[in-house]
């Protein structure tokens, strides 16, 4: 008997069972993260193939095939797009233990109608099926956000942005489907990186602000901030390798700044002198507009040098990092908290040594405004894995209120990505129905049912306001 994959994958126990069909398989998606391109919704057009929809800027991919020996002209080279899709197939086949095998194959059948499985000896006969169905079908990003039932799109935009396309989309008829802008404020902080005096001037044209010192930096993202409010915004995103806590003499903030703008390269105490500064005014900012501020922790980017001469950042050569994230976590959360600021805030980490750090640090700083005011976000990157998502939600539910999690987002550039949360869900429930048959929880269907509906959808359109 073939059981690969089939209606029941993962799901072990009568009560997962019971869980996912009866209440999380057909809940709308809220995905208040991810990095698809607002233009290319708007602009709704056709794939030519598959190796369009799949392969093109996703480094999961690409960082697979490279593992596999894969040349890389068939992941960001000039190779053909059924060379490209041919190899990946082959690439899929050893990924035993990958999500990635998981989410091409949920993919393929959801999308495409396909349950043979990739690998060497069908990936060319998949992807002839594939095209044949893009041909036949509707496979445009409209299309595919509605037959994913995704009812919140949440992209992430720079400052400067001027949201165009999100403006434009809020018009389109027939498309039932919020797509907001997220606030992404890294480029001004990262005072240590090049292109900053760039950046910095191009910020201040954007906000109409000659930007002299820190304080203009900060009226001019707070400026932009206003404006991605008024067209929709409700989240900010900021990317830290490490968490910046440094609260000192405010004096010589701007002559950092001004030997940045010269460019030379602050060392790390002042970068994070700097970073402070902005953000404890960016938090406040946030608490005012009522959003919720998100921090990603712990990646570290651009490891290899030859690459990203090559092809620049977000290209497959990033890793997890490892620092003590605790104590300037703990530091900046309170700054903004004792004054009244702190707002509703997410936090991600990277490195799964930091589960229990994360899941405690919630209970510092709840409050009564909000359910779950500070969130310990999803496993997010390459903790997005069956057991990084299981030591999560168990983390959570072992130290937090699991019942209160905003729950999955996609955190992806694809437009058929949204079987990860599929993939999500099933694991939710494969946990929680081991829970209940163990006698570990009460088998009490109503509550139970709030816990799953809410965790895959409601929870997230009333936190955020949606």
């Amino acid at each position: 008997m073939n059981n690969f994959m089939d209606k029941d994958f993962l799901l072990d126990t009568e009560s997962a069972k019971h869980l996912f069909h009866d209440f999380a398989e057909n809940m709308p998606i809220c995905d208040y993260h991810c990095h698809l391109s607002p233009k290319e919704i708007y602009e709704n057009e056709q794939p030519s193939d598959i190796s369009q929809l799949w392969l093109s800027g996703d480094h999961y991919k690409w960082r697979a095939m490279r593992s596999c020996g894969v040349d890389e002209k068939y992941c960001t080279g000039d190779a053909t797009p059924k060379e490209k899709f041919v190899k990946f197939g082959e690439t899929l086949g050893w990924c035993i233990g990958n999500p990635l095998y998981h989410w091409a194959h949920i993919e393929l059948q959801r999308y495409f109608g396909i349950d043979t499985p990739l690998c060497a000896k069908t990936a060319e006969d998949i992807y002839e099926r594939a095209n044949k169905a893009i041909a036949e079908g509707d496979f445009r990003p409209q299309s595919l956000i509605t037959r994913s039932n995704v009812k919140v799109v949440c992209t992430t935009d720079d400052p400067i942005d001027d949201l165009e396309y999100h403006k434009l989309l809020a018009d389109v008829d027939g498309f039932d489907c919020k797509v907001l802008p997220s606030f992404r404020p890294d480029k001004a902080l990262n005072i240590n990186l090049d292109g900053f005096a760039d950046y910095i001037k191009a910020l201040g044209e954007s906000a109409d602000i000659k930007i002299k010192c820190v304080d203009d930096v900060i009226k001019a993202l707070c400026k932009r901030a206003d404006y991605f409010d008024s067209v929709g915004c409700k989240v900010s995103d900021q990317a830290f390798d490490y968490v910046p806590y440094r609260e000192e003499d405010k004096d010589d903030l701007d002559e950092i700044f001004e030997k940045a703008m010269k460019g030379k390269r602050p060392k790390q105490k002042d970068t994070d002198k700097y970073r402070t500064a902005v953000m404890l005014a960016l938090g406040k900012k946030y608490a005012e507009l009522g959003w919720a501020m998100e921090i990603h922790i712990g990646a570290m980017r651009n490891n290899n040098t030859q690459m990203f001469n090559k092809l620049g950042a977000d290209t497959g050569f990033d890793s997890v990092g490892d620092c003590e994230i605790a104590a300037p976590l703990s530091r900046f959360l309170d700054a903004l908290n004792k004054d009244g600021n702190l707002p509703k805030t997410i936090l991600f980490n990277l490195n799964d040594k930091d589960n229990t750090v994360l899941a405690t640090m919630l209970g510092n700083f709840q409050s009564s405004e909000t359910a779950g005011k500070i969130q310990f976000g999803p496993a997010w990157w390459f903790l997005d894995t069956m057991d990084g998502m299981t030591a999560q939600m168990k983390s959570l539910g072992n130290l937090g209120v699991l019942g209160k999690f905003v729950g999955m987002e996609t955190d992806s550039r694809s437009f058929t990505s949204y079987g990860r949360h599929e993939y999500f869900r099933r694991i939710m429930c494969r946990l929680l129905g081991r829970w209940v048959e163990d006698g570990w929880y009460a088998n009490d269907d109503e509550t139970l049912k709030q816990i799953v509906e809410g965790v895959c959808f409601d929870n997230a359109m009333e936190y955020f306001k949606f």
